[in-house]
């Protein structure tokens, strides 16, 4: 073949290249942000998704639930994940800005966990214990069982749906002003792990490297750690609902992620990631 008939033949697949690609569809670029306690399920959930569909990219990032949730009401995001139910102002707002009351998802199921340092002999708590411990009004180790040392208190940010969450249901009033926030479930971990009088809370998948605290509903009741059981028949007194939420009904590539998450495959990466499965 004559040398200029080769440059025609190469210049001519490099049109035909140029042109497919530029008639491929781009993919579709789906946001996720919101809660830190389910990043990690998220993180799994894209990472899988995207190997069996390469016409979707997810993008995931965390920043807490309320930060989630704004993103959301601003149009920073696709879908929220929150740890709690959108709160009736920020439904509110969302109506104003979209004419629409919003989509709730409940994806997941979560235990929060109490964290305890593993050399700390104390075992188990009540949900009363544990509301004098953040509260404030229980100081001291030795009031509930343990050493004559001052209980260390390690907490989330009050932009978390944790935060909000262990508040409304555990403490029930304000936290103790010398609990300290920290920017994340895996920083709270870190803390309690390393602080031998420290006591912490958070989901149940972060719970690496610290001991789980036996927790019961009050002094009549048993003590237990959320696990499968305990969380479906509702004998672990700190179980709730996980979230997605949307500012419309899913269609398109959007409903076919969330059918995915909602099916079976979905749901045993939530087993798998230390979750529990939604029904």
């Amino acid at each position: 073949m004559k040398r200029s008939n080769i440059k025609k033949t190469i210049a001519g697949v490099i049109l035909l290249a140029v042109i497919t690609f530029a008639f491929m569809p781009a993919p579709k670029k789906i946001t996720i942000k919101g809660s830190d306690t389910m990043v990690i399920l998220a993180q799994k959930w894209a990472e899988v998704y995207m190997k069996s569909h390469s016409e979707v990219t997810l993008q995931v990032t965390g920043g807490g639930s309320g930060t989630g949730i704004s993103a959301l009401i601003n149009g920073a995001t696709d879908i929220c994940n929150a740890s709690r139910p959108m709160k009736q102002s920020e439904i509110d707002k969302l109506k104003e800005r979209y004419g629409s009351l919003g989509v709730e998802i409940r994806c997941a199921k979560d235990g929060i966990t109490v964290y305890l340092n593993e050399s700390n002999p104390v075992k188990e708590l009540s949900i009363k214990q544990l509301s004098g411990i953040y509260s404030g009004k229980i100081k001291n180790w030795k009031e509930v069982g343990g050493p004559d040392e001052a209980i260390k208190l390690y907490g989330r940010e009050n932009s978390s749906g944790t935060y909000v969450f262990f508040q409304e249901n555990v403490v029930k009033g304000d936290y103790a002003a010398s609990c300290q926030t920290l920017p994340g479930t895996a920083a709270v971990v870190n803390a309690v792990k390393n602080d031998k009088y420290g006591i912490g809370y958070g989901g149940a998948a972060y719970s690496k490297g610290v001991k789980q605290c036996l927790v019961k509903k009050d002094d009549k009741t048993p003590a237990y750690t959320p696990s499968a059981e305990t969380i479906k028949n509702g004998t672990y007194p700190i179980s709730r609902y996980l979230y997605m939420y949307l500012r419309n009904r899913p269609t398109g590539e959007m409903k076919n992620y969330i059918d995915w998450i909602l099916g079976p495959e979905g749901q045993k990466l939530v087993v798998d990631q230390g979750y529990f499965p939604v029904r």
